[in-house]
């Protein structure tokens, strides 16, 4: 096997140590997911002219990552941990960052958990600023993909969500079993290619929201494909005629979607 079939035996999640707690990789892709997106919004803001100060926009984001955080960790222990009770019976350890005395930081998060949160997040932010909605949210369909690129990448370096057994040749050595790397397919498909289609689409915007429904028919179309090359979730399986839980909360996530679109088109039109 070459290198990269087998970078799993010679890579370690822990980039450093410091005063005695371990800075995962995927930590630190994290970090650059969140500047990233912030970077971007505010690229687009001045390349755009869009009415947004940056003092608004960070003050956005503050309330978007906390709501991001909530919603992620909150949607990953009632879909996937499969401890949803015992975990809302003892809420204290929803953040609990050790286990055993060991520091181990926060694992399992959901990305449509995520979405809920950061939805709610962003409602609650326009109607105490008094912002508008679907601007809002079109500048962010244009930030998410350009941060959730360094967001797979790092579930890759933490070697975690990983791919069904293969024989490809670029396959990835995972405990004595050769799987995809499906999470660098999720960061080609879900973050790269959208941000592209996006980025170029956005000038042809006919009416505020339609990029963020864009994104999310884009979103579910490419994390529906990935599903196909993705381990199902342990304790979870596939859910209905072969699909993951993934792919079930992609569908619905694809028809809100498209129904939001089909809606603000029609008022938009009535204008």
């Amino acid at each position: 096997m070459t290198t990269w079939n087998n970078i799993y035996n010679h890579f370690d999640p822990v980039a450093f140590s410091l005063f005695g707690f371990n800075v995962h990789w995927y930590g630190i892709m994290y970090v650059l997911a969140l500047l990233g997106a912030l970077a971007a919004a505010k690229y687009f803001v001045k390349k755009d002219k869009i009415s947004i100060t940056d003092a608004m926009l960070d003050n956005y984001f503050f309330w978007v990552e906390i709501g991001v955080i909530l919603g992620a960790r909150l949607g990953y222990i009632a879909i996937y941990s499969g401890e949803a009770w015992w975990y809302f019976t003892n809420p204290w350890q929803i953040f609990n960052p050790f286990y055993n005395g060991e520091f181990v930081g926060i694992r399992g998060m959901s990305y449509h958990g995520a979405v809920v949160g950061f939805l709610l997040a962003t409602l609650l932010y326009c109607k105490k600023y008094k912002q508008n909605l679907w601007l809002l949210l079109d500048l962010c369909a244009l930030s998410i993909p350009f941060g959730y690129f360094f967001g797979r990448v790092g579930n890759f370096l933490n070697q975690e969500l990983f791919g069904r057994v293969s024989d490809v040749p670029w396959a990835i050595n995972v405990l004595g079993a050769l799987r995809h790397p499906s999470q660098l397919y999720e960061a080609f498909l879900e973050g790269v290619v959208i941000f592209v289609i996006l980025f170029f689409y956005r000038k042809y915007k006919k009416f505020h929201g339609e990029l963020i429904c864009i994104y999310a028919v884009l979103y579910t179309l490419a994390r529906f494909i990935c599903e196909f090359y993705r381990e199902p979730d342990v304790g979870i399986g596939f859910v209905f005629l072969n699909f993951s839980m993934g792919q079930i909360l992609s569908i619905l996530m694809f028809s809100a979607g498209i129904g939001i679109y089909i809606f603000l088109r029609k008022i938009n039109n009535n204008i």
